[in-house]
């Protein structure tokens, strides 16, 4: 017998959620909003968006899937299966996030905010959750695989990541560094390179290679995202 699907939804709490859990109450949170010349009104909305995109992906998933919703904070605690349809709710960042813990399974980036986050990874509309999981269930879908970048340290460490790895000292929030080529040679670059925790527009990714039919997978580990 066969197995339904299974579709894993990645979330992460809203800034109203951290908010409560720090504060405690609705009230301590919107004086702390108001001490620093903010509104609670327009956390409000932001969290009223993602709850309801939340709400549309779970009602388009049918009713014979399998399902699983897995917290940015637990991923690392998270089983993803081989045949899993990630679909990822939120901001570029969360599928970077997600991206460490995936082997080749198809991800639907879903963007709730489309004014706010750039839908560099996130590329679809909330409402188009239900045909797009149709569509790789049947094979049909177009995907892009992600490349991974893998960084060993000199004591073992080993570092996966989807955009990019930071090397530098933990109390800093930035690095310079000079850079080398095989045989001993100097980086040709102008100027040195930095990096600063920060991308002007997304996360930095580009694609492995042309994109190719649903099931190919990715070699070397990695999220294969579905295209529009």
């Amino acid at each position: 017998m066969t197995l339904a699907p299974r579709v894993v939804v990645v979330h992460r709490r809203t800034e109203y959620d951290e908010l409560l859990a720090h504060h405690g109450t609705r009230g301590q949170a919107e004086f702390f909003l108001r001490s620093r010349g903010r509104d609670i009104t327009e956390v409000d909305v932001r969290h009223t968006a993602v709850m309801q995109a939340r709400q549309q992906v779970a009602s388009a998933v049918p009713p014979d899937w399998r399902r699983g919703t897995v917290e940015r904070a637990d991923l690392a605690r998270f089983l993803f299966a081989g045949d899993d349809i990630v679909v990822v709710v939120g901001q570029d960042g969360l599928v970077a996030n997600a991206a460490k813990y995936l082997d080749g399974q198809p991800v639907i980036g879903l963007n709730p905010e489309p004014a706010i986050h750039p839908g560099v990874l996130v590329r679809h509309p909330v409402h188009t959750c239900a045909s797009l999981l149709t569509t790789v269930a049947e094979g049909r879908a177009v995907l892009e695989p992600r490349v991974m970048v893998q960084v060993q340290t000199d004591d073992g460490q080993r570092l996966v990541a989807l955009n990019e790895v930071y090397l530098g000292s933990p109390t800093h929030q930035s690095a310079r560094y000079r850079l080398g080529l095989p045989g001993g040679a100097r980086s040709v670059s102008p100027r040195p390179a930095s990096w600063s925790g920060r991308a002007p527009v997304g996360p930095l990714v580009r694609p492995a290679g042309a994109p190719q039919p649903a099931g190919a997978g990715t070699p070397g580990g990695g999220p294969v995202l579905v295209r529009p």
